[in-house]
């Protein structure tokens, strides 16, 4: 299925795996030493968010934090997230360290990403889900939009919420907000089941439903919802 904008006359896993501490590391593998030696590019993300966090927290060493944020959250998602006290809310980091993650992706869409999302077209599930298919990945469930203008180009891309899917959850204010921000004009919403499911639960329906119903009233379309699982996806009915 291809999809299509309609016109508006207003367009308003429970197992933990272990991750050394820095203090474990041989020191040339350290993330600071192992730049400076080798450079740049032989650090994974985990290891340059590590860098730029400097420090863990009394519950986590700095590469087991920094690896559980890429993990839980998603690389791309992470990038896009310019809200630090959500951030630090939805992964349970102290707002220092959420300020710095958010700092350091700001600057790099200023100094290098001019066009972060403008080469983007998305016109089928298989193209959203080309561009999600990280989530399939993530160890909780995610909530996330992909706001598109009147040329089915990528504008945003933003993590609604992180959690368990509910209509509570899941407010129409929370998923319209950006499209207003970005101008865009349809929105497609797509969640992660962990447990690796494609069953499409009745939560998964009524928060369909909602959001919908929202989007004809101020014009937005939503083109899809999609559940993510593994390596596959389905599409919730939209009515």
């Amino acid at each position: 299925m291809t999809y299509k904008i309609a016109d508006h006359d207003l367009i308003l896993n429970s197992d933990k795996k272990y991750v050394l501490r820095v203090k474990d590391l041989a020191e040339k593998d350290k993330p600071r030493e192992k730049m400076i030696n080798r450079g740049a590019s032989e650090l994974s993300s985990a290891e340059l968010l590590a860098i730029i966090l400097n420090t863990g927290d009394k519950k986590e060493g700095v590469l087991e934090l920094s690896s559980r944020l890429l993990k839980e959250y998603g690389e791309k998602a992470i990038i896009s997230q310019s809200n630090p006290e959500k951030l630090s809310k939805e992964l349970k980091v102290p707002i220092v360290k959420a300020c710095q993650i958010v700092a350091c992706f700001e600057l790099g869409r200023r100094f290098f990403l001019k066009k972060p999302h403008g080469s983007v077209t998305i016109r089928t599930a298989k193209q959203a889900y080309e561009h999600l298919k990280e989530m399939g990945n993530l160890g909780k469930e995610n909530f996330r939009g992909l706001y598109l203008n009147s040329r089915y180009q990528l504008v945003h891309d933003e993590v609604i919420s992180v959690g368990s899917l509910t209509s509570s959850l899941v407010h129409p204010r929370e998923v319209f907000k950006p499209a207003f921000e970005y101008s865009a004009v349809a929105v497609i919403i797509a969640h992660n089941h962990p447990s690796g499911s494609l069953k499409i639960t009745n939560a998964d329906l009524e928060v369909t439903s909602n959001l919908a119903e929202a989007g004809r009233v101020l014009g937005i379309d939503v083109l899809d919802h999609l559940i993510i699982a593994g390596s596959k996806f389905i599409s919730v009915p939209i009515k």
